[in-house]
């Protein structure tokens, strides 16, 4: 066995028996990838209908959300509930349908010590009362540290044009 298969070998290795006992490979992630990890959660968790999961990556304490959906404004610990009743019922008046948010390459993160701030571009993609519709708008959302872990303090949906689907994105 050559030296190079060898040490490639040992490393398999290594990194198979530290993956079996949970130790950490690598440095912990950054701030900023733990945050952005925590925004992916919510918006997986939105595409996929688990409230549940996207509730858990909520601030217990409370949540400030800005949305163009009436009344605009939802605040403290049963603003997530409230706005989601809001939504659906947005949804369902509208005729929303097969709603997906797919994030963008985030462009603002600003992390000052236990709180921070994120701009995400979004791509919305839906039905209109059957018909494909496509909308780039943005995000805006405020973090904190709590518990080790990011949770979100605040979110707003910065709408853009809607129009109808194309192939190209």
């Amino acid at each position: 066995m050559s030296t190079r298969n060898f040490y490639a070998l040992l490393s398999a290795l290594l990194i198979s028996v530290s993956l079996t006992l949970g130790v950490p490979v690598a440095a912990a992630a950054t701030p900023e990838a733990q945050v952005l990890a925590r925004i992916q959660l919510a918006t997986d968790s939105m595409n996929k209908g688990d409230m549940k999961t996207f509730a858990s990556t909520l601030s217990p304490g409370g949540v400030t959300i800005i949305d163009e959906i009436a009344p605009h404004l939802w605040a403290g610990a049963d603003a997530f509930d409230t706005w989601l009743k809001a939504y659906g019922a947005w949804q369902q008046a509208e005729g929303i349908t097969d709603s997906v948010y797919k994030m963008g390459k985030p462009t603002r993160v600003r992390i000052n010590g236990d709180r921070g701030y994120v701009a995400v571009p979004f791509f919305y993609t839906f039905k209109h009362k059957g018909v494909a519709m496509q909308e780039m708008a943005h995000m805006v959302f405020v973090v904190q540290k709590e518990n080790s872990a990011w949770l979100l303090k605040a979110f707003t949906w910065g709408a853009g044009t809607t129009k109808p689907a194309t192939s190209a994105k």
